[in-house]
């Protein structure tokens, strides 16, 4: 039988109401993955059939050799390095440098014998060309490939069998079977299962590159953030040299790494030392300007907030915020109104974290409260000191998690004074201890005690 155009439905009579349909059939090439014992990176696979149902305590643990990609922060976001046969999914604006640390990390990985795969869907191999040679990228197991077509994507994958594939970018590849267009939903979809299909049979690991919303969040469907084993973002901005990589999902290592990297004439360059980016020195203790530690990962930042307050002009009071919770910060002026005796009801507040990164860790509520009343007091934190205390509504001090960590980095970098809550000295006495060898600790219950020592 051969198909035939029909423009007319020949029972009821309409027109244009005819839509072809086809009949899903089976792979009889796709077998019923499952990794078997041993297995090295998933390269071996065996039929769900052959592996019955054990307890749980009874499954051997499973190895996960890891390729080093040679860059030290992409590593350490990724866990220790690429897994061979797992999916990453990296994410960032455009123009921040996703597409350079690919490059970079490729050469690193074809220098010590890992055969590397560059596809690129938005531009030409010349000019993937160029970039490389701008970044002293060359080497001969560095493969590019300049093409859109999933089909002829995975013939070369089957082809070559390279250990790691990336894609740049994702969103510019399609499915020729799939009549949607390249970025919809059912492109990406279909694309994103077949890649990673690949290199879940394939042992090749494979390193996707994906554009962002406005709103900074992955593009495409959720769905491509749940069938990936590893999920990166890419921050940064035009205005600082700094970049950060975020692990926001992982499944093979810990997941709120960062990386962090500085930009500069010959591409990323890893940053060892994070108080390098963040702290700048000061001559004195400056009003409104205060330390704090926060907890990315397995990494302790120490980073400085600033506060300015000014009295409101206009009738209603302004509350501008950068690299923070702007709700959380409206929370905290309230709090230093009612329980500390502040009136900023007709300041304008200004707060912003140095340097353009974003804190979410609640251990510097009591910062930016001690950096907005020591702007309002025009006074300052004697001498070099830190802060670290969540900040409740009652105007208590909290505790905070991973204490001796924080204040081991803020003694390696010369910290002389912290201000601590008070029930860190039952509950973490041995912290407290060693950190009062070398930094004067001063335990507070609320932030009322805490704004006394503003001087």
């Amino acid at each position: 039988m051969q198909p035939k155009w029909m423009g007319k439905c020949p029972d009821c009579g309409t027109w244009d109401s005819m839509e072809e349909l086809t009949e899903a059939t089976a792979d009889p090439h796709r077998p019923k993955a499952a990794v078997s014992e041993g297995a090295s990176g998933g390269r071996a696979f065996l039929s769900e059939d052959d592996l019955p149902a054990r307890p749980i305590g009874e499954i051997p643990p499973f190895e996960t050799p890891r390729i080093s990609s040679g860059i030290g922060e992409f590593d350490r976001v990724l866990g220790g390095g690429v897994v061979p046969g797992s999916a990453i999914l990296l994410g960032g604006d455009p123009g921040i440098g996703k597409s350079t640390l690919l490059i970079q990390a490729g050469e690193q990985l074809a220098r010590r014998g890992s055969r590397v795969l560059y596809v690129t869907s938005e531009e030409s191999a010349q000019q993937t060309q160029l970039r490389a040679r701008r970044l002293g990228a060359g080497h001969e197991k560095l493969l590019v490939y300049a093409q859109c077509n999933l089909e002829k994507i995975s013939r070369q994958i089957q082809k070559l069998r390279p250990d790691i594939c990336m894609i740049d970018s994702v969103q510019m590849i399609y499915q020729p079977t799939n009549t949607s267009p390249p970025g919809s939903v059912s492109q990406l979809k279909d694309c994103c299962s077949d890649l990673i299909y690949l290199a879940k049979t394939g042992g090749t690991a494979v390193c996707l590159v994906g554009h962002v919303t406005k709103q900074g969040m992955l593009a495409g469907p959720k769905l491509l953030e749940h069938i990936v084993d590893t999920v990166l973002y890419f921050e940064g901005d035009t205005h600082h040299d700094h970049r950060i990589v975020r692990c926001v999902k992982n499944r093979f290592g810990g997941t709120l790494e960062v990386g962090l990297f500085r930009m500069g004439q010959a591409g990323l360059e890893p940053v060892d030392d994070a108080a390098s980016l963040f702290l700048e020195p000061h001559a004195e203790a400056p009003s409104g300007s205060v330390v704090t530690a926060a907890l990315q990962g397995s990494r302790v930042l120490l980073v400085e907030v600033q506060a300015l307050t000014a009295e409101s002009m206009l009738g209603a009071a302004r509350r501008k915020v950068s690299g923070c919770d702007s709700g959380r910060v409206a929370m905290i002026i309230a709090v230093l109104e009612k329980r500390a005796g502040l009136r900023l009801v007709d300041q304008d507040v200004f707060v912003n974290i140095v340097g353009g990164i974003k804190v979410t860790d609640p251990s510097g509520d009591a910062a930016i409260a001690l950096a907005i009343a020591g702007s309002a007091m025009k006074r300052g934190l004697p001498g070099r000191a830190l802060v670290l205390a969540e900040l409740g509504l009652l105007g208590e001090f909290r505790g905070v998690s991973n204490l001796s960590q924080r204040l081991g980095e803020a003694s390696r970098l010369g910290f002389k004074q912290v201000i601590l809550p008070a029930r860190h000295s039952a509950n973490d006495s041995a912290a407290v201890k060693e950190a009062q060898r070398t930094m004067q600790v001063h335990l507070c219950q609320t932030i009322d005690q805490a704004v006394r020592l503003l001087e």
